[in-house]
């Protein structure tokens, strides 16, 4: 059994503990929170052999092999920078870091390590994003024109919405393009093999000052009367648009929305090429639409029998069995701990999960972003 442990025990911490109970030879041995009377009322909870509050007693765990780090954004690198330390693979949450210049410190730090690394960007897991990135390789799609799209949620429509994220301090200087839109830059980047090489983006807070609650916040949590508040001032954005130019010529835009009422999590993407359109919705993630011009358009379902072979195994179930966020989780743990086993990095061309290099990427296109915004002109993406 691969033994592993992982840092954070907020929203996304137990999504990644269930995913490994999936995969079939993994034990998580134990978890750790700054907190320990957390860490240890989770451990219970979640039947977790051992609980730490602190970092350095984690790392010190007998027999560990693997951590996964799901602690708030500004604590990322300096934890990443441990486990590497340590000698251990890594699996961060998203965003890799805060800054460009941690990020290709981090892959540096990776490459001497020589140890697996991963980032969690899931929705490149989804079948169907898998099969519209096979249907790109293989030439259905033709000749590419654009992409456009959007990630829309509203959690953060309301002035007492209030969350870590909001402070520059903790999240990072963006807020909506870091947390929602870099995984539509490394979605749109796994489907279609190209990469965005220059923005121009138009940012927008909508709440300059937003009332916090005094005793604490929580993701996606609601407004209560009872509560006391605060007034905070915004420094990062709530909504943004950005067009931008992939490497090869073709060019596309997005919206990202934390404030679209309504909107749950409405990441879309569309590619227009000169064979055909497709099409991905995830909160419809079964089914890819593929639009033609000459011939009636096209609903493909994530059944195994009726997709390209190479990625028919990223669907588990028979057709019509709806497959979701957790499965595509579990796709992106089976495809990184199948490098765990080897002991290395699959070359690029057969790693489907996200390493440290496309998480530093998209660090550096949310960089570009900001810079954009700030200077209201195109920026060149700074690899």
């Amino acid at each position: 059994m691969i033994q592993v442990g992982i840092i954070g025990s907020g929203f996304i911490g137990p999504a990644h503990l269930e995913a490994l109970r999936r995969v079939g030879d993994i034990e998580v041995v134990a978890l750790c929170d700054g907190n320990l009377e957390l860490a240890q009322q989770k451990a219970r909870q979640l039947n977790v052999a051992h609980a730490y509050g602190s970092v350095e007693a984690l790392l010190a765990h007998p027999g560990l092999q693997v951590v996964h780090n799901c602690t708030p954004n500004h604590l990322h690198a300096q934890i990443n920078r441990q486990i590497l330390s340590a000698g251990l693979h890594v699996f961060s949450e998203k965003p890799l870091c805060m800054t460009p210049e941690e990020a290709r410190e981090l892959v540096a730090l990776a490459e001497r390590a020589g140890v697996v690394h991963g980032v969690s960007f899931v929705y490149r897991q989804f079948a169907m994003v898998q099969q519209a990135a096979a249907m790109m390789r293989n030439g259905d799609v033709g000749r590419l024109f654009g992409v456009h799209g959007s990630y829309l949620q509203d959690w953060m429509l309301l002035e007492t919405d209030y969350n870590w994220r909001v402070d520059s301090a903790q999240g990072g200087a963006s807020r909506a393009v870091a947390d929602i839109g870099s995984h539509w830059c490394d979605t749109v980047q796994f489907m279609t093999g190209r990469r965005i090489v220059e923005v121009m983006a138009d940012l927008s807070i909508v709440w300059p000052t937003r009332k916090a609650p005094v005793a604490g916040d929580a993701t996606f949590s609601q407004h209560s009367d009872d509560v006391r508040y605060e007034e905070r001032p915004v420094d990062t954005e709530d909504m943004g648009s950005v067009l931008f130019r992939f490497d090869d010529g073709s060019k596309g835009c997005f919206t990202v929305s934390q404030v679209s009422a309504g909107r749950k999590n409405g990441l879309t993407v569309e590619i227009n090429g000169s064979q055909c359109s497709l099409a991905w919705d995830q909160e419809v993630p079964q089914r890819l639409w593929i639009g033609h011009r000459q011939r009636p358009n096209q609903l493909l379902s994530d059944d195994p029998s009726l997709m390209q072979g190479e990625v028919a195994a990223s669907a588990h179930f028979p057709g019509g069995h709806i497959e979701g966020w957790p499965d595509a989780f579990k796709n992106m743990m089976l495809s990184f701990y199948q490098a765990v086993r080897a002991g290395e990095m699959p070359e690029e061309r057969l790693r489907r999960f996200a390493s440290f290099y496309e998480g530093a990427d998209v660090m550096y296109i949310i960089d570009a972003i900001v810079k954009s915004h700030q200077q209201q002109r195109w920026v060149r993406v700074a690899r």
